[in-house]
């Protein structure tokens, strides 16, 4: 600790010139105050508030050099598991920019050594360094996971053990006589159905006209608050109603084992929440 401190202080006389000289005199008031504080705690109790940004002093690592993480604590044979890792190695990448963009400007104006920047992420070239063993998860790999794999594995039977559901594509000319009577083939069933329209209009039409044929209907909308939304599914699945109307039914997340029958009409459009990419 003696010795972080002495560098600590000598980080901050050579720092302090360079903002004096540059008539930054509020920054290195500003600073002087600040580090000198912690360097009193650190002395009194050997810590202070956001100890963290003198961490290159206290490792003695020279500037610019790697920190230390927890994957330099691992066995020499760990395996990473990167999952969604389309979406994961980008923000690996990110880290380190983004953190560099704030530290600079707590350096800046003054409320932070330059030596701070040097408690940061790894960057990505370095977390590179430190791969042993790693598999990429992802039903979308981006061109790095693929040009860095062998031959990637495709993952045929869920983990769920679900089946895949049948897909059928059916002419919109009469569809909504054709959902009519899918809907009463499955009310015989005792079994629920989903329907997901384009726009709120169509959604609260249909919902009306279904009403109007005898059929126990329900529409969900996004004015209807969280809890309303759960009463809603719970008495869909208690068969209060057979059928629930909705715009974004597909977004939502729904787990509900007594739909057998998913209608998307006009599914060769796009609309609202919904895309042309597969």
């Amino acid at each position: 600790m003696k010795r972080a401190i002495v560098n600590i202080q000598k980080e901050l006389d050579e720092r302090l010139k360079v903002l004096n000289d540059n008539g930054k005199l509020l920054e290195a008031q500003r600073l002087e105050q600040r580090t000198r504080y912690d360097l009193e705690m650190m002395e009194e109790v050997g810590f202070c508030s956001g100890i963290e940004n003198y961490s290159r002093h206290l490792t003695f690592r020279k500037p610019g050099e790697s920190p230390y993480t927890l994957i330099d604590y691992f066995p020499k044979d760990f395996l990473i598991m990167v999952d969604e890792s389309h979406a994961t190695l980008p923000q690996i990448r990110a880290m380190y920019n983004g953190d560099q963009a704030r530290k600079n400007v707590l350096v800046d104006h003054g409320f932070r050594l330059p030596s701070a920047k040097d408690n940061r992420p790894l960057k990505f070239e370095e977390f590179e360094e430190r791969i042993h063993q790693i598999v990429y998860v992802s039903a979308t790999p981006a061109d790095y996971e693929l040009e860095h794999s062998g031959k990637p594995i495709e993952q045929i039977i869920r983990p769920t053990g679900l089946l895949d559901p049948e897909i059928e594509i059916r002419p919109i000319k009469g569809q909504i006589d054709d959902l009519y009577d899918e809907i009463n083939l499955r009310i015989k069933k005792k079994e629920r159905v989903l329907v997901t329209t384009l726009t709120k209009k169509m959604a609260e039409n249909l919902t009306d006209y279904l009403k109007g044929m005898g059929i126990k209907v329900n529409y969900l909308h996004s004015e209807i608050k969280t809890l309303q939304r759960i009463e809603i599914i719970r008495d869909l699945r208690r068969g209060e109603f057979d059928v629930l109307v909705g715009i974004n039914l597909l977004r939502e997340g729904l787990d509900i084992p007594e739909v057998s029958l998913v209608a998307i009409l006009d599914a060769d459009k796009e609309g609202f929440l919904r895309s042309s990419a597969p």
